[in-house]
């Protein structure tokens, strides 16, 4: 499947409704609840849910994604809800977002090939400011059996491999937090998520 056609196919789920639910993702509300709000990147932000809360906490957003569809969703969705959010179109496998900027980069239910994964959240860890965190969230590798994902279990994550690798490419990564979290029974996207929360430590 090539970029463009993967690109079409995101365009048809966001135009056909509001498939990723409502409000933010419970795991990321958990997951945050402690830092002190800054600037915040959200990559692979879909339809503005987590990106839309996160600004009504008082973080200063920007959001990332590459279906036009989605953003114009987001637009609107922010609009109503009376927050500011930079949205940006961008296709994360080429655009590199600026190095040590971020109080907070978050990157959630974004299930990519091993090759793939490995650039994006290179470029997400590069990202993050001294003092800052990296959260990412997916659908636990476990989700091949017992909940929802991507049915490939290399698009599945492991979320000590994933802090593993990160930490072993970047020195100044340290992983607070890597772990399965079982989600609320009424969640529509299954009940196990893998959960990294890493920290770039601070340089001064």
């Amino acid at each position: 499947m090539t970029d463009e056609t993967r690109r079409r196919h995101w365009d048809e789920r966001h135009g056909g409704g509001d498939f990723e639910g409502h409000g933010p993702n419970e795991t990321l509300v958990g997951a945050v609840a402690n830092l002190r709000p800054g600037t915040a990147l959200e990559l692979a932000a879909g339809s503005g849910t987590n990106a839309i809360w996160l600004a009504s906490q008082g973080w200063r957003v920007t959001a990332v994604d590459w279906s036009p569809v989605a953003l114009a969703n987001a637009r609107a969705a922010a609009a109503g809800a009376g927050v500011e959010i930079e949205w940006l179109e961008r296709d994360l496998l080429t655009w590199v977002p600026p190095a040590r900027q971020f109080d907070l980069v978050v990157i959630v239910y974004l299930h990519l090939a091993p090759t793939e994964r490995r650039i994006v959240y290179g470029a997400a860890a590069a990202a993050v400011a001294p003092g800052g965190h990296l959260v990412v969230i997916g659908h636990d590798r476990a989700n091949l059996a017992d909940g929802g994902g991507p049915i490939e279990a290399e698009r599945l994550l492991s979320a000590p491999e994933a802090a593993r690798e990160l930490a072993e490419r970047d020195r100044e990564l340290a992983t607070e937090r890597a772990e399965v979290v079982r989600r609320s029974e009424t969640s529509p996207a299954g009940l196990l998520d893998a959960l990294i929360v890493i920290r770039r430590t601070d340089a001064r």
